[in-house]
Order: C-alpha cells, then structure tokens, then sequence
C-alpha cells in the first residue's frame, strides 16, 4: 500500500491535535471497512521543557509534530500520520503517562518487525526510540526539522537521549479513542516552599515558592471546588467545547521524609477531563489561599461566579505533570467515548 491515499475525517469539529478523529478510511478510492486500517494505542512520556505544548503550531517544536514526524518516518506513510491524544498539555507541562491514538494501514503495522522476531509493537518502540533520540540531537545541536527557533536551555545530550519516550506501541480494542474513552485523568503538581525542598535537578518540574504554604487551609479550599460544575471559571473557552467537568479529587499534603516527593507540597488532581489551563488554574487558587492572600472561601465563589476572574493566576506550567490516564475494560471503550463525546462537545449553533 506505499502509495495510497489516506483521507481523514474530523469529528465534532476536533481535528488530531486533541480532539477525537474518525478515518473516512479511503484508500485508493475504497471507503471504510474496506480500507482495512488498525487503530494503534501509543503510551508515551515527556519532559515538556523543550517543548511549546502537545499541539502542533506552526514554526514551534510540539510533542505531536515530533511524533508525528517520526512515526511518519518509521511507518513510512504517503501522509503525515494524525495523532488524537488523552490530554492536550501546554508548553512545559510534563508528562509521565500519556496516552495517543493513530490509525494506520494494517500491512504498515504488520511490515514493522521486518526480518527481526519482535511483534509489531515492540519494533515500533525500538525503532522510534532511535528516530527521536536523533531529533532530539539535532534540536539541541541547533534547531529542530519544522521549528524556526532552537529550545531554550539546552546545549548537550547525552548519546541516544531523548525528551520524549514511546514506551509501548499496541494495537488498540475496538471502539477505543484515547482522549473519549479516558475515565479520568490525574495530574500532580509539585511546589518547594522552603529551602531544604529546593533541588536543582529538579529545577525544571518544581515550582518554587517563597514562604511556606499552609496545606491545611488549601485542602479545606478545596471541598467546594469538587464534583460537577462549570469550571468557565478556571479554564480558557474554546469554541465547540463545554467547560463542564466533574473533579474528582484536589488533595494537597506536604510528602514525608522517605517518599520520592520528599518534603515538597504536592497536589494530586484527577477529573474526568480537564478544560484549557484548569489545573493551573485550581493551583493558582489554592496557592493565594496557603500564602495567605485569600480565605479559604474565595476559591469556591470564583467558581460559582461562571467566568474567568482576574484575581485567578495561572501557575507556572513546570511544576505540572500528567500521571495518570485511566481507561474502562476493553470491552466497554466504544460506549465510554460515545457518552463522553456527548457530554462534552456543545451542539452546532
């Protein structure tokens, strides 16, 4: 199939940077089913530092764009692979557990392993490690294919590093779509407050903070901020999409001696979904109200206001890291994604 033609199909107005894509699946001219494509689940991690967000941007080094790229590259597509993503992370956000989707021809994926006796899976893991390895050498050492600007802070590398790790490549059940058939996503946010917390390996996924927050009176801000609202008041609007979202948990503690986390103030937040700059919104709340800036009231009436409110700022995007997406069993993905798709995009005007 090296020369067919792949045509995509957006659905609900979302296209691959985020949002959930069906295939029109023409090949050659042969609608759907009988183009015969896999739908392949790709789990992946990055350190988000050298990266101007998931989504592509035109002239910018994105997570999306380089993985594109590079699947394109392995898989050898006639056209740039389409990638749907779990949660679209902005510039410097991390990421330990991310989850994307692709659909490919099934003899692209089948061709992958070649002559060797690794699965398909197994293959494309190997091989996309050395492909982005070599882009990340090439950022480094200069500027990256398809971005106008070198990253920021970055003058070496070691041999076969690289910032963003495919870690496991499998062919996906039916029905699954990796941002809709997400349950919920948890993220964690890590604050130093005093100096012993501060650690310069870790300058780049630490917030610093300046005096010591108050962990007891964020967690009690954070009671009326749970369940089901409109969070309008946290997020940034995007045209098509609902901002109401179902949060699940927002826990801070200060992490003991003996845990990887060890003496930092952490949030652990987890909601279904999240809306553009929600949990960064949520932290800079929580944040006035453990400095002392604000009562422990204020979080939930910004919330019950219904709009962005200027007291509200934004936390930094480093100390954010995704941890955690969670799916349903196989067998129920498809009814996942359909019933969330229905939630959370609005209707056409």
């Amino acid at each position: 199939m090296g020369s067919a033609a792949i045509g995509v199909r957006g659905v609900g107005g979302q296209d691959g940077s985020g949002g959930a894509l069906a295939y029109a699946r023409v090949v050659n001219g042969v609608d759907d089913a009988a183009a015969d494509l896999v739908r392949i689940r790709l789990d992946l991690a990055y350190d988000g530092t050298g990266f101007s967000g998931w989504a592509t941007q035109p002239g910018r080094r994105t997570v999306q764009a380089v993985l594109e790229q590079s699947l394109s590259t392995v898989l050898r597509l006639p056209e740039s692979a389409r990638l749907t993503v779990a949660g679209r992370t902005d510039a410097g956000v991390h990421a330990r557990s991310q989850v994307t989707h692709l659909d490919i021809p099934r003899a692209a994926w089948q061709s992958v392993p070649g002559r060797s006796a690794l699965t398909p899976g197994d293959s494309l893991v190997a091989r996309l490690s050395g492909v982005l390895a070599q882009e990340y050498s090439a950022m480094v050492g200069g500027v990256a294919p398809g971005a106008t600007a070198a990253a920021p802070g970055l003058t070496q590398v070691p041999r076969g590093a690289s910032d963003v790790v495919v870690y496991q490549a499998t062919e996906a059940p039916a029905g699954f779509d990796a941002r809709f058939s997400a349950l919920w996503r948890r993220y964690r946010y890590r604050i130093a407050d005093t100096p012993q917390a501060l650690d310069p390996v870790r300058r780049c996924a630490v917030l610093t903070h300046r005096q010591p927050l108050d962990v007891a009176a964020m967690n009690a801000a954070a009671v009326g901020l749970l369940g089901e609202h409109d969070f309008a008041a946290y997020c940034k609007p995007r045209e098509g999409a609902t901002t109401v979202r179902e949060l699940l948990d927002l826990r801070w503690r200060r992490v003991p001696a003996g845990e990887p986390d060890a003496g930092l103030v952490v949030a652990e937040v987890r909601a279904d979904a999240f809306c553009h700059s929600m949990v960064r919104g949520l932290v800079g709340a929580s944040l006035a109200v453990g400095a002392g800036r604000r009562d422990v009231a204020w979080p939930s009436q910004v919330l019950q206001g219904g709009k962005r409110h200027h007291a509200v700022t934004v936390a930094p995007a480093h100390g954010l890291t995704l941890e955690e997406v969670r799916y349903p069993p196989d067998a129920e993905v498809a009814a996942r994604a359909a019933a969330a798709r229905t939630l959370r995009e609005l209707p056409p005007r």
